[in-house]
């Protein structure tokens, strides 16, 4: 068809619009290297990305940008088109947190691109900020996981770049506690801490009053010696409403050709202004940041820093306010250089809720096995250090630090705290299992190299067969449940304490006619318990779930005796097969096979020593708890019950405000024994639980097993234990802070803000590490955790943990999965059981804190076990059998740990020393602690020693400070306790040592109240 002359027409003017667009549009400068200007509202736009190592994807994943049906993102992209961005414009700035990403990247790197990042570093462009191996937890994760961590990512930032972070930038953890204001803020050497997730109500609150940001005291004990500026983001870390620029935004770009129809120019800016003066109005000073970018955000950077290059252009053009690029070092630096005087913040920022019905305490329970795991391994790999390092660290693997990358990333604030995606987890979980089988090589090598007087240490292999049983709570050792008449047992038992100690192993056997005899050749007392059908169960399902094999047929005892080992040092015993003749002849005075035994009347009283407990045969339930020694006699209950609920892995929503009891009649069955008396309970068909009492022990250890637990009536369920005894607690409970200070914790009461109640349950839950205590005019209550969970005193006198959750629903925080655990072997899959222990003691008011800070110490770093089949004879006749690699007549004193020994890559060693008791804890633990370093370190000479910070990449002296002003604070805190020289630590604070074994001894060494110290 012919076109119109009418057409032709248009086509003309159309063709010459064209053509007029062509020839004029030009290349645009943007003036952006302003920077702050007095007297003007600055808005310091900060570009980020905030980088999960795992969540909905693998770290793998997320890594390479593969799985994206799940989600698009590719951290590499970020990093390649981040530098390329940079390069542009050096007025561009840009921050990265997770070492465990930039890492990978940076060795993939040729070395041309190597030197071109590291000027962009030294010139303040690219920025590392928090500077860990991820973005830790702050409620589920323990404060040594923290610490190394942290100290992983910023000795790889100080080989590579020179560079210490200023910054702590936990934007994403669901709430924020006391022990990351001091210990991993101020005793890292961060000059702040920024984050965006506080309670709803806490945030409106603090709008109305302009203290988003404040001055934090997270120690009471230090006060404002370890303060820090602490600001929460006004809603959340994402760039303000409408100026999100990743590619796929559907927010409006800068469109500043005024050829263009779409033409905004004016529009953005005011947009822009009006944002930035509503957000003004929420904070102090004429300093504001806006954090521009988001989740895996700046996958094609350009698209970002075009839009805030025309952004800073054009808003300083208009001149009402300014803008600029900025970090969160530079208006950290604006903040102080303000001197302005800032609201004081003490304690912490739990629990989290978004909205009134939706309180993130969920989570502190959430996958409670995963929890467990990485405790365990948290332990393990203390130990493992110290073995690497007293044998000397090899030039060639396996190498414990594989465990250590593991157990960084597992501390992420998605991992640790049970909220990723299963398939996820189940990497998490598999990377932590390869690096335990490392560090168990690193330690299967050294034992022999440090106990055998002939061996060489440095090779990669023994002549010894070493193994360790890591199912052993299941009743699964193949390396017990197999004595051979030839050979017997050798057991190992490794202290990693720096106290002697004495503990009662507990190893499954199949015979109960064996001898155990000490290093000196002393018989051992033993007892003889039957193996539970529960644990036969559990061993028959999780040893072929965990291992792809079946078990052999169960054993059946439980073999228990008492070792005891010197600080950081071993011990060695033997087992073996006797006749039963010399057994009947022998045995009967030191072994003993458990009695079953039927109380003629209600009250069943066990303990073989002076503490007791009582329980009625009628009800199967605990009564009483006495301590014949102490005078302690208190009426106690103990059930397990269950919350009903529809919500997913953060949240925790109760259904009712009355939790169903699990059973009221439970079934009842007496062990009495020598050594250990059990009780063992059986509430329901998927709860079970033993509670044992050993000589010599005033404690009681209950271990429970939970699940699978039943989903047939389609509500998912939270269980808990309660304990009920008859204290007048006055709402008042006790719960710690990453398993450091404990924290008075008041029933729907917040310090900063009048509560208003919505969620009488879930808003009154608090992250446990440590444990948690109740406290009247006469008595300590106090119960220990081994692993990370929740828990709260809902009424006076009661004290509740959760300790397993199963549900059907997401509760719609991101991660679009229901957590529904469940295990599959052959063709067959069931729920989740969870077996773990919680630790009971009842102690005089002021009494209580001694038992939870040793026994604390002895859950998190339980001895280790190394199993070897051989005669007694020839052992001895090659091996040191007992040992301490300290001087042998010292010890550390009773309030001071020993956190870390471990020996770097460059030979350097570093040392943690952590004193545990708060200022009035305890009234004679309290007290500054000398520590002799020459008697740990007997037989080696250390020449040179230096302070550093808490992660080891900055002496002591070079740590700066800031003096923030309090608002209205005119009182301070009394200064705390010092030491006495250069080698002596100020309470509660933590002080970093690293020896580079140089020249002169090592001086004594004073430790104060509550302080870490590294060397």
């Amino acid at each position: 068809m012919g076109s119109s002359p009418l057409w032709e027409k248009v086509s003309a003017l159309l063709l010459m619009s064209v053509l007029f667009v062509e020839v004029s549009t030009s290349y645009i400068q943007y003036n952006t290297s302003a920077g702050i200007v007095d007297g003007k509202l600055n808005v310091h736009l900060v570009p980020h990305t905030h980088d999960d190592v795992g969540w909905l994807k693998t770290i793998d994943q997320y890594y390479v940008g593969s799985n994206n049906s799940i989600q698009g993102a590719s951290v590499q992209n970020v990093l390649d088109s981040v530098v390329v961005a940079l390069l542009k414009n050096p007025d561009r700035k840009f921050v990265f947190v997770e070492q465990a990403f930039f890492q990978r990247w940076w060795a993939e790197q040729n070395e041309a691109t190597q030197e071109v990042v590291k000027k962009l570093v030294d010139s303040g462009q690219l920025e590392f900020i928090n500077g860990g191996w991820c973005m830790h937890d702050e409620a589920t994760a323990h404060y040594i996981d923290m610490i190394d961590q942290t100290t992983l990512g910023h000795r790889m930032i100080k080989q590579q770049f020179n560079k210490v972070p200023r910054i702590g930038w936990q934007i994403d953890p669901f709430g924020h506690s006391a022990v990351q204001a001091y210990l991993l803020g101020a005793e890292l050497g961060f000059d702040s801490v920024y984050f965006a997730r506080i309670d709803y109500q806490d945030r409106e609150k603090r709008w109305l009053n302009k203290s988003l940001e404040v001055v934090w005291r997270g120690s009471k004990t230090f006060g404002p010696s370890s303060q820090i500026f602490a600001s929460a983001f006004p809603v959340h870390y994402s760039a303000p409403e409408g100026f999100n620029f990743e590619v796929y935004s559907e927010d409006s770009p800068i469109q500043d050709d005024p050829l263009l129809y779409d033409y905004n120019v004016d529009l953005r800016v005011n947009d822009f202004i009006d944002a930035a003066l509503a957000q003004a109005n929420l904070t102090r000073t004429n300093h504001i940041m806006w954090t521009m970018g988001d989740d895996f955000q700046y996958q094609y950077a350009e698209s970002w820093f075009k839009q805030m290059d025309k952004l800073i252009n054009y808003v300083n053009k208009d001149g009402r306010v300014h803008a600029l690029y900025s970090t969160p070092s530079i208006y950290s630096d604006a903040k102080y250089a303000a001197n302005e005087a800032w609201p004081l913040k003490e304690d912490d920022y739990f629990p989290y809720a978004d909205g009134p019905y939706s309180y993130w305490t969920g989570y502190y329970t959430s996958r409670p096995t995963f929890k467990r795991f990485v405790r365990a391994l948290s332990g393990y790999y203390l130990a493992a250090r110290q073995i690497e390092f007293l044998v000397g660290r090899r030039t060639s693997g396996p190498f414990t630090s594989v465990l250590g990358d593991a157990l960084g990333i597992a501390q992420h604030h998605d991992a640790v705290s049970g909220t990723a995606k299963q398939h996820t987890t189940n990497d998490y979980a598999k990377r932590l299992a390869y690096g335990a089988s490392q560090a168990e090589m690193v330690i299967n090598v050294a034992i022999p190299c440090l106990a055998n007087f002939g061996q060489k240490c440095g090779s990669n292999s023994s002549s010894i067969n070493l193994s360790q049983c890591n199912l052993l709570n299941i009743s699964y050792c193949p390396a017990t449940e197999d004595i051979s008449d030839e050979k017997g047992l050798v057991l190992v038992v490794y202290n990693s304490l720096g106290w002697n100690r004495t503990e009662y192993v507990r190893v499954p056997v199949n015979d109960n006619h064996l001898f155990v005899r000490d290093a000196d050749g002393n018989v051992v007392e033993a007892q003889f318990i039957e193996i539970e059908n529960v644990s036969i169960q559990l061993r028959n399902v999780y040893v072929k779930a965990y291992t792809g094999k079946s078990p052999k047929d169960a054993p059946k005892y439980w073999l228990v005796f008492e070792v005891s080992v010197p600080p950081m040092g071993w011990n060695t015993y033997f087992i073996s097969k006797t006749t039963k003749q010399a057994f009947k002849e022998n045995g009967h005075k030191v072994y003993h096979t458990s009695t079953i035994s039927t109380p003629d009347n209600d009250t069943v009283e066990i303990g073989p020593g002076h503490f007791k407990m009582e329980f009625s045969r009628t009800s199967g339930q605990l009564k009483r708890v006495v301590n014949r020694r102490t005078g302690v006699d208190l009426p106690v209950q103990q059930s397990f019950l269950w919350y009903g609920s529809k919500f997913g892995a953060y949240i925790f929503r109760p259904l009712s405000g009355h939790p169903t009891a699990a059973s009221r009649l439970v079934t009842l069955k007496v062990v009495k024994g020598s050594i250990v008396d059990e009780i063992h309970q059986q509430f329901n068909s998927w709860i079970h639980q033993v509670i044992r009492i050993y000589k010599d022990k005033e404690i009681a250890e209950f271990e429970f097993t939970i699940g699978p637990i039943p989903t047939d009536d389609d509500f998912g369920k939270e269980v808990i234990t309660r304990l009920t005894a008859n204290m007048m607690t006055n709402k008042t409970f006790y719960t710690d802070s990453n398993g450091r200070d404990f924290l008075q914790r008041i029933r729907d009461h917040r310090e900063d803000w009048n509560l208003s109640v919505t969620q009488p349950i879930a808003g009154n839950y608090y992250p446990l590490n440590l444990g948690m205590y109740l406290a009247d005019k006469k008595y300590e209550l106090s119960v220990l955790v081994d692993r990370a969970c929740g828990g709260s005193s809902i009424q006076d006198g009661q004290l509740e943990i959760m300790l397993h959750r199963r549900l059907l629903a997401d509760d719609g925080r991101g991660v679009g999965e229901a957590l529904d655990e469940i295990v599959c072997i052959d063709d067959g899959c069931e729920g989740l059981v969870a077996r773990g222990s919680y630790f009971l003691n009842i102690n005089k008011l002021g009494s209580g804190a001694i038992w939870r800070r040793t026994k604390g110490q002895e859950i998190y770093s339980p001895v280790l076990l190394s199993f070897a089949h051989e005669e007694e004879r020839i052992w001895k006749s090659s091996h040191t059998l007992k040992a301490t690699t300290m001087d042998p007549n010292y010890s550390l004193p009773p309030n001071v740990a020993l956190i870390t020994l471990e020996e770097l890559e460059d030979g350097t060693v570093l040392l943690r020393l952590a004193h545990l008791y708060e200022n009035g804890e305890d009234v004679i633990n309290s007290a500054l602690a000398k520590v002799e370093l020459k008697k740990i370190f007997a037989g080696k000479t250390i020449k040179e020693l230096k302070e550093t910070s808490l992660s080891a990449n900055q002496e002591k002296w070079e740590m700066k400070k800031r003096n923030w002003r309090v608002q209205g604070h005119t009182v301070e805190h009394p200064a705390p306790v010092r030491g006495r020289s250069d080698t002596q630590i100020e309470p509660v604070s933590f002080s970093s040592l690293v020896d580079k074994n140089k020249s002169n001894p090592f001086n004594n060494h004073t430790l104060g109240k509550k302080t870490l110290t590294s060397l």
